[in-house]
């Protein structure tokens, strides 16, 4: 079971949430809340773990940021969806900047929701109509300046292949592609966007527009055409 939290200021949106994720048959709400603050002292207080996919309206009542929401989420634990209205890109931007797994419009249907609190839980970044448009509105947001190097590397290893059959496909030592992750993974966090794993590499990847669209592609970068 996938556990999931709730925390919208609208309690008519999360009756919604709650009544589709206990139809979905795979999900339990383990909390469902206004604020932050409320999940994690119910969290300190009952003493119970983290749940797996939080989701969260983008502007809550009480004053806080998108980007302190989000990160004290990320930090305890939890992967972060961004429910919205999708009116406000910016915002929208800094959640992702902050560690957002995807965001999912109030707009969209019940079943997409549940499809995407699905996509997270499986630690897959969610790439939809919202996440692309959020990240095409600001080409800033999706500028780590890395080098051509560091880009063939970044496309290959975010892709799946193991870092020492990057290394011979581009015809590098593994130490130097070793290096070149390392560097990617300063300049994301030099930008604001941390990358510490390798699915936040591949979601950085895919923010930029780095991915290879399939395997082919893949192998025409590693010949370098």
């Amino acid at each position: 079971m996938t556990r999931v939290a709730l925390i919208d200021d609208h309690e008519s949106v999360r009756l919604g949430l709650e009544a589709a994720c206990a139809r979905a048959g795979t999900m339990h709400v383990v909390f469902s809340g206004s604020t932050v603050t409320e999940y994690l002292d119910w969290r300190a207080f009952s003493a119970a773990p983290p749940a797996d996919v939080v989701v969260l309206d983008l502007t809550l009542g009480d004053g806080t940021t998108v980007t302190e929401n989000v990160r004290r989420l990320v930090l305890d634990g939890s992967s972060v969806i961004i429910h919205s209205v999708a009116d406000r890109p910016a915002a929208v931007r800094e959640a992702l900047a902050a560690g957002a797994a995807g965001v999912v419009s109030k707009s969209s249907r019940i079943d997409d929701v549940i499809a995407a609190v699905r996509t997270v839980a499986k630690g897959e970044p969610l790439n939809n109509v919202e996440w692309a448009s959020a990240v095409e509105g600001d080409r800033e947001f999706a500028d780590a300046q890395l080098s051509a190097r560091e880009r063939d590397v970044l496309r290959l290893y975010a892709a799946g292949l193991p870092l020492k059959v990057v290394a011979d496909r581009l015809g590098v030592a593994y130490s130097t592609a070793k290096e070149n992750i390392t560097r990617v993974r300063v300049k994301y966090v030099e930008v604001g966007r941390p990358a510490p794993t390798k699915v936040d590499l591949l979601r950085r990847a895919m923010e930029d527009g780095l991915l290879a669209d399939s395997a082919s592609d893949a192998e025409d970068i590693a010949r370098g055409r």
